[in-house]
């Protein structure tokens, strides 16, 4: 009778680690996020309103000169 329980808590035990249980290694994402360029940057603060269409325009045409 015990050898059973010891085989079921071992099958058990089995089936979380295969199905991914919390213990698992964390898997790194398959594609890294994309890296936000300076014009992305800009764009977000134009559109959040933290700069006027006069200093996005002007930033904008720095940035596009490098």
């Amino acid at each position: 009778m015990i050898l059973v329980l010891v085989g079921v808590i071992v099958v058990a035990v089995l089936a979380v680690r295969w199905l991914g249980g919390p213990w698992s290694a964390a898997v790194p994402p398959l594609h890294p996020p994309p890296s936000r360029t300076a014009l992305d940057i800009l764009n977000e603060r134009f559109a959040r309103g933290e700069i006027d269409q006069a200093e996005y325009e002007a930033k904008r045409r720095l940035i596009s000169q490098v």
